[in-house]
């Protein structure tokens, strides 16, 4: 067995004889013990409550791995070593790897925070919400504009109305062998058109806010807000838990609604629902994305009769289980398979795969072929 390989065991297997590991690999080793020594060893590695420890161990995390790798350290050493009330001090929280779950978790802790932890934990949200704006927002300009504008096209596009694939189909035949290039004859675009408020599309996040929900939350708050500021769309979200919060007010500020969120507590889907009908005034222009594991705490039945009516009055219902990367969600699957045989398209979304599945929304396309493309599993009716 080389060297190496023995090295790999030792770090993998935490062993207690640290011989023939650098003083680097010793550190590794031990920073993880901490967190992952078994029940019968824990109290000889542990962090206890002291901050200046938990720093100094989030810092050697921070020096041994990649960020995505320190998240998950991280969530692990808040759910095994009980660390989230350490959270409520600001120097402790500024060491913290920011990132969505870490915003939950900020979110559920606002009402025991003091002034003082609350200033940090804005800026800490603010940071991953502008990390979360520059990864999605442009994707999703471009998918739901695209899709809006598409079913007008013209000769005579704009420069940035430009549909390339087309126009290089349309002008195949004046390939130019010698410059190895297309010269375009007929451009094929996109027209720009007024859409006046009654031509606009309508979509409505209606979001469980309940604790098994949370990093779906914040995508969703963070898509909402994007929408929110396309004109070629009119955009609400609301959130409920066994109440009701409508945020679409505060959508031009993303970190206020995420503030304006209250994690945890019960569910009440058919009350929710209840309260996007009375929201509802063009049903055939309303995309309604109900994001939702499904646990109804309320009246089950009333929530699928309700659910039935708003696709019978011509609603385009999506039910999303989870939208996130936390991997397949936990969903109550009896509802889930009678929603679906109301032939409402149900299954969980990732955030990278949101704007695509927005553009097909919007453009009446099968999303069921498109999710069977795309990879996705969909729940089938009972």
């Amino acid at each position: 067995m080389t060297s190496e390989r023995i090295r790999r065991w030792k770090l993998a297997l935490g062993d207690d004889d640290m011989e023939g590991l650098g003083e680097r690999d010793q550190r590794l080793s031990r920073a993880l013990s901490v967190l992952y020594e078994s029940e019968g060893r824990k109290g000889r590695g542990g962090l206890g409550a002291s901050s200046p420890k938990v720093s100094r161990w989030l810092g050697d995390i921070r020096e041994f791995f990649p960020s995505p790798v320190v998240q998950v350290i991280q969530k692990d050493a808040f759910e095994r070593l009980n660390l989230k009330a350490l959270m409520l001090e600001p120097e402790f929280l500024e060491t913290l790897e920011a990132d969505v779950h870490l915003v939950a978790d900020l979110i559920s802790l606002r009402g025991a925070m003091p002034a003082k932890t609350m200033e940090t934990a804005r800026a800490v949200v603010n940071k991953v919400v502008e990390d979360l704006m520059k990864r999605l927002q442009s994707k999703t300009v471009e998918k739901v504009t695209g899709a809006l504008n598409r079913s007008q096209r013209t000769r005579r596009p704009r420069h940035a109305d430009i549909d390339w694939p087309r126009t290089i189909r349309a002008n195949l035949r004046h390939y130019q062998e010698d410059f190895q290039t297309i010269v375009p004859e007929t451009l094929v675009g996109f027209a720009r058109k007024t859409r006046t408020q009654a031509d606009l599309d309508h979509v409505m996040l209606c979001v469980d806010q309940s604790g098994s929900m949370a990093s779906s939350v914040v995508y969703a708050s963070i898509f909402a807000a994007v929408m929110a500021s396309l004109p070629v769309l009119s955009t609400k979200l609301v959130c409920f838990d066994t109440a009701i919060v409508d945020l679409t007010e505060d959508l031009a500020d993303p970190v206020k609604v995420l503030f304006g969120v209250q994690l945890g507590g019960g569910t009440d889907i058919n009350a929710a629902l209840a309260y996007c009908e009375t929201k509802i005034d063009r049903p055939n222009k309303t995309h309604l994305v109900l994001i939702t594991d499904l646990y109804e705490g309320g009246d089950a039945g009333s929530m699928l009769a309700r659910v039935a009516a708003l696709k019978q009055s011509g609603v385009n219902v999506i039910v999303l289980l989870a939208l996130s990367d936390d991997g397949r969600p936990g969903y109550d699957a009896r509802h889930a398979g009678a929603i679906a045989a109301m032939d409402c398209p149900v299954f969980a979304c990732t955030p990278d795969q949101f704007p695509d599945l927005m553009a097909v929304a919007l453009t009446k396309q099968d999303i069921g072929q498109w999710a069977s493309a795309n990879g996705i599993g969909l729940v089938r009716g009972a």
